[in-house]
């Protein structure tokens, strides 16, 4: 990276004064794009999209084409060496920056910009897309088989019911088994954070969907300008709602500058977290994009960590999933739970499938993508409200494979009921939708997870479906025996299938509380455990929003029920990330120099 980046990013010279001088030095101007038409620039839409990362941009005038560069990474000092000649291609240019290519094209392809987010993957992998329809003969066969099921049922109560049970109970019990089967994994050892030279680090892009975050901006920002990586090196995007002038009013406080960037998403499609990370993906600069939500504290070394695991690695490692971890743990019982829920999920489970290569559903955040593999999969579905679980089963299925990063990002927990209920719902409603699209084509899904991939997809993702819908079922069949007779007479009475129910259910409870113990343990946390005994009444919340889950999935498939941050009473991490604007970093001053003596300082390495 040019000493140029570094001063713009330290803000000690804008980047219009420094292309200015850069300009004059080269014997051609700078152009604000502020009278540029869309009718001058020859290229398609999606051309003019390209065009963005590329930082050049052919115009037509006065009949020649000129061509608009932005310089980034080495092209000013390529541009301003005079011992390397310019191509003749590009004998006529201008220089302009990238923010401003970026605002113009934006400006002018915003219709294209938001198709492409919302219809891109339908178009090309339409098989992978819940927009995509159900096709007709499916939709019978679906029926046919319910009507077929309802027929032996209405005929043979008893029967139907028996054999469902078994199934239901053999399904739970392999779960059960493939869970605690993850806790006999170890956590791999930590990669070690590159070291390398900061000129050897690529550009990293972080995109962060944003809507009504205007109480925790101030911190998220912190948190990416306290990370141990280059800021010039850094592509930042924020995207926002195009009425959400709350947060932008809170960015525009913040002063933000390189490498921070607003993109405003089109009003195109679905209004969902995919739909506006799709909007920015075209735009990413870097080969690695990773995703942080509003309220993001990653480690600091953890772009450093992924970039050293991604280079160690193939290219079919597409995704590092960063370990997710509560920090307002002490604000309650329901965050204790959430706690110990993601200590298990992170900590343990997800090592434990990625150690035996099986696919896994990644987090909603702290996903670290290499950023072409992210592009030819078709980036996020934005018709599906868990983009993260359906994007962890697609890579697999086209070849990719993902893995554990051990490097954790706190996160805040909803503290009250409702936010969690909807915030919940949308999680089950979204691994409903992905477990339909995945089943469209059963045997390719067989073929290209294979065997223990698509039974590890069915075990993961199925069951803690119908764990949630069911286990409400079986406790009132549990309950039935109990209270009907008197409790010794119940169990003498209990058959085969009350054996069954109750093996089931206290396997399911035992898996659960194991897992999340491990997890708890390994994350220095044990002290909450206590909270597991209320295991049962945080399954019954769970029900209650699988339940919530369906009626949505049927009347309001992509609804967005939106959860409130910047909520939390306590935080387990030390203070330090409350200022956006580390002490150290100087303001904006004036360079009493001429262009040249401004080219010649910024040109050469730091």
């Amino acid at each position: 990276m040019g000493a140029d980046r570094v001063l713009i990013c330290a803000d000690a010279i804008t980047e219009d004064a420094y292309l200015q001088a850069l300009a004059a030095s080269l014997g051609t101007s700078y152009d604000r794009l502020d009278t540029l038409r869309r009718a001058d620039v020859p290229l398609s839409d999606s051309d003019l999209i390209r065009a963005a990362t590329a930082g050049l941009m052919p115009i037509r005038e006065a009949g020649r084409i000129v061509w608009m560069i932005a310089p980034s990474c080495w092209a000013a000092r390529r541009l301003a060496d005079p011992h390397r000649p310019v191509q003749r291609w590009i004998n006529s240019f201008r220089l302009t920056s990238s923010d401003r290519l970026q605002r113009f094209i934006a400006q002018h392809v915003e219709a294209a910009l938001g198709r492409r987010a919302a219809y891109h993957l339908r178009r090309t992998l339409p098989v992978f897309s819940t927009a995509a329809p159900l096709h007709i003969g499916k939709s019978v066969a679906a029926a046919t088989i319910a009507l077929l099921v309802l027929t032996t049922l209405a005929f043979y109560p008893a029967a139907t019911i028996g054999i469902f049970s078994v199934l239901l109970c053999a399904i739970f019990l392999a779960s059960a088994a493939l869970r605690l089967s993850s806790a006999l994994y170890k956590q791999p050892a930590p990669e070690r954070p590159f070291r390398g030279g900061d000129r050897e680090l690529p550009i990293y892009t972080i995109i962060c969907a944003l809507y009504r975050e205007e109480k925790v901006v101030n911190k998220l920002v912190a948190a990416i300008r306290a990370l141990d990586y280059p800021i010039e090196k850094l592509d930042v995007k924020f995207v926002l709602e195009a009425d959400d002038s709350a947060t932008r009013r809170a960015l525009r406080r913040l002063d933000l500058g390189p490498p921070f960037e607003i993109i405003i998403a089109p009003s195109v499609g679905p209004r969902t977290k995919p739909k506006a990370l799709n909007v920015a993906l075209p735009l990413a600069r870097g080969p690695y994009t990773a995703v942080y939500d509003a309220e993001d504290t990653p480690e600091p070394d953890q772009l450093r960590r992924a970039v050293a695991a991604f280079r160690a690695a193939d290219h079919r490692l597409a995704c590092l999933q960063a370990s997710l971890s509560i920090d307002n743990t002490a604000d309650n019982w329901l965050v204790r739970m959430f706690t110990a829920d993601y200590a298990g999920q992170f900590d343990v489970l997800l090592p434990g499938l990625a150690a035996l290569q099986l696919p896994f559903p990644l987090g909603g955040s702290s996903n670290h993508f290499r950023t072409a593999a992210l592009r030819q999969s078709g980036g996020w579905d934005p018709y599906n409200v868990t983009e993260d679980a359906d994007l962890g089963v697609r890579l697999h299925r086209l070849g990719y494979r993902a893995a554990v990063l051990p490097s954790t990002t706190y996160e805040e927990a909803p503290a009250r009921f409702v936010p969690w209920l909807k915030q919940r719902t949308r999680w089950y409603k979204g691994w409903m939708q992905t477990w339909l699209v995945h089943m469209r084509r059963p045997l390719r899904l067989l073929r290209e997870l294979s065997p223990a991939g698509a039974v590890a997809f069915q075990l993961f993702l199925a069951c803690n479906v119908l764990a949630a819908l069911i286990h409400p079922l079986f406790m009132a069949a549990l309950c039935y025996y109990l209270i009907v007779q008197p409790p010794l007479a119940a169990i003498s009475a209990m058959g085969q299938e009350a054996t069954v129910f109750f093996v089931t259910l206290l396997a399911g409870y035992a898996s659960t509380v194991a897992l999340d113990v491990v997890g708890l343990h390994r994350r220095g946390l044990l002290a909450h455990g206590w909270v597991l005994l209320l295991t049962p009444l945080y399954w019954f919340l769970l029900s209650l929003a699988a339940w919530r889950a369906v009626f949505q999935l049927v009347l309001a498939p992509q609804l967005w029920e939106k959860t409130d941050h910047g909520l939390a009473k306590s935080s387990r991490l030390a203070k330090g990330f409350d200022d956006p604007k580390p002490p150290d970093r100087p303001r904006s001053v004036q360079i009493a120099a001429g262009p040249a003596s401004i080219i010649s300082a910024a040109t050469r390495k730091l």
